[in-house]
């Protein structure tokens, strides 16, 4: 059996890292020319589910690599308000084990780890364009440089602009969230730690602020290991209806903006978005997949955004990716052992769809532009009750750990049949 892969994004790169471990014959294809190209962003937060979907797929010379370069994991959440008064604080639970755990990582440093061993399996500088299939049932993908090439299986991971999902399901919609999101980084120096909100520093820090506006912080620190210089991110998001035209502003014009947007936020917090790197400053429009019915499967399939795309909302839409690469390469595996191509692909969908718009969901709960919380006057009653609810869960343990207990199990799914597989 052959599959093809198109997008070498963190999906595709950790199936065909599994794939290529069960003896799978696997070629992957990449438009950006190399692989630093295009990449959008700065830290990726790997869930348990996503850590143990690397762990499962990747050689372990390459998924210790990937702990190698990770930063240090955040120990707890931190809600405040955009004052940085303390609405809830809470811990993250660790494992010690890292194949089980919260692990943070830079998206540079993540995509170079994983394209270790992958040296005949990725082509870069491939641009897809369509594919078609055969009357011997197997699937050819065509390509910008007029090249093609053929296999028993075609899967898209080719990220929210999919081109397999544009052609196999026309049907299938990208929307605008309504929400816009500016983020920049800078140099964690002491005198930048000095302008954190209180703990912030090896948190996942959310400031939440009237008008529906938010914003996250991250402290990366990767302890001397020569992964990249160690920084702060912020991220700052509203809804459309509070920005101005951003089209073609520069790295500095964008960070006047969220100045311009955020007057009477804390003195720190604004300093921290005055000093980031113009540079790294980027923007962007959020979109969301909606619902898709089941459709009937076939040997061309798809993975994370190219099919589930989400907001950054609950940050799981890379590890939803992750964990359709590892059982999608269950489940391919199964079928180079035998079991009908298709049936394996129709049993993938089935599991994938349930859990991948359950995600979906949750995450555009989170990131909505049209949400109430937007409104000008009704808006300021919900942020109001939001507040004290964090506050009142934060006054109360067993309140809050039951929070963090039902997050936690969002984050880290059980699947009995696999643990069992994978014990021996």
């Amino acid at each position: 059996m052959r599959v093809l892969i198109i997008g070498a994004g963190t999906g595709g790169l950790c199936l065909a890292h599994g794939l290529k471990k069960a003896g799978v014959d696997v070629a992957l294809f990449e438009r950006d020319r190399t692989p630093r190209s295009m990449l959008i962003g700065y830290r990726v937060g790997i869930s348990p589910d996503g850590s143990k979907a690397l762990h499962s797929c990747l050689p372990p010379d390459v998924f210790a690599e990937f702990v190698r370069t990770t930063a240090r994991p955040a120990t707890r959440i931190n809600m405040r308000t955009e004052k940085y008064k303390e609405l809830l604080v809470a811990d993250i639970p660790q494992a010690r084990n890292p194949a089980h755990r919260e692990n943070s990582v830079s998206r540079i440093a993540m995509r170079t780890a994983l394209l270790k061993g992958l040296e005949d399996v990725v082509r870069f500088d491939k641009t897809f364009t369509h594919f078609s299939r055969n009357d011997d049932g197997s699937v050819t993908a065509f390509f910008d440089d007029g090249t093609s090439e053929t296999g028993d299986v075609l899967v898209g991971a080719d990220g929210a602009q999919s081109k397999v999902r544009k052609q196999y399901l026309p049907h299938a919609k990208v929307v605008d969230s309504g929400i816009t999101t500016i983020a920049a980084k800078l140099p964690l120096t002491p005198e930048n730690v000095k302008l954190l909100p209180p703990q912030a520093d090896g948190a996942v820090t959310l400031l939440y602020a009237p008008k529906g506006a938010f914003v996250i912080i991250h402290v990366m620190r990767f302890d001397g290991k020569g992964v990249e210089d160690d920084y702060i991110m912020w991220g700052y998001a509203a809804s459309h209806d509070k920005f101005p035209d951003l089209k073609g502003m520069d790295g500095e014009q964008l960070k006047q903006v969220v100045l311009d947007l955020t007057p009477k936020f804390h003195p720190n917090l604004r300093e921290l978005f005055r000093r980031g790197n113009p540079e790294t400053a980027f923007q962007i429009k959020v979109r969301t997949s909606e619902p898709l019915q089941p459709w009937e499967s076939s040997n061309v399939t798809l993975i994370g955004d190219s099919v589930h795309l989400m907001t950054p909302g609950r940050g799981i839409g890379a590890n939803t990716a992750l964990r359709d690469a590892e059982l999608l390469c269950r489940k391919l595996t199964e079928a180079h052992h035998g079991k009908d191509v298709v049936q394996a692909i129709s049993e993938y969908e089935k599991e994938m769809i349930r859990y991948g718009f359950e995600a979906v969901q949750s995450s555009r709960e989170q990131m909505d532009g049209n949400g109430a919380i937007h409104k000008p006057v009704i808006g300021r009653v919900v942020l109001a009750f939001f507040r004290t609810f964090l506050r009142v869960t934060n006054a109360l343990p067993p309140l809050k750990r039951r929070m963090m207990a039902r997050d936690m199990a969002e984050r880290d799914h059980v699947d009995s049949a696999h643990e069992v597989v994978h014990a021996g």
